[in-house]
């Protein structure tokens, strides 16, 4: 009986540390679409900015899209500040940095692509629905 109730205090325990953790998150997470604009990284650009929405990503563990490489590995934790992507994306690449284009696409297009290949509800894969002509409406 006694095992019992450890396991149900760990149990708890657990639970809460997880409903809080996610708590934490979500009120860290921007509640409405930010607009991700590299015009400063790329000014000559072709393509509109993008309006992205966290709130249809919330699945996702922030380290799959935030990140800060120091030996190869990811040591950017959530909290830490957020940077804009075209502060060490640029137009080009540089050395193990590729560029912005590139790297948005690998991140996002990627693996929306993934997810339509295992039959899952996901974003976009053409350029104008990230794109639209025009610009996107903020």
């Amino acid at each position: 009986m006694k095992k019992g109730r450890v396991f149900l205090a760990c149990a708890v325990c657990i639970a809460f540390a997880a409903a809080v953790t996610l708590a934490y998150a979500a009120t860290k997470m921007p509640d409405k679409p930010i607009v991700i604009d590299s015009t400063a990284a790329v000014p000559d650009k072709k393509k509109g900015p993008v309006n992205f929405d966290h709130t249809k990503h919330k699945e996702l563990k922030c380290t799959q899209c935030h990140h800060e490489y120091k030996d190869e590995k990811n040591v950017w934790q959530e909290g830490q500040e957020v940077k804009k992507c075209g502060e060490c994306h640029k137009k080009e690449d540089q050395g193990k940095q590729v560029k912005l284009e590139k790297a948005a696409h690998d991140l996002c297009v990627k693996c929306h692509k993934d997810m339509k290949k295992e039959k899952k509800q996901t974003g976009p894969t053409a350029c104008t629905k990230c794109h639209p002509k025009g610009g996107n409406d903020k």
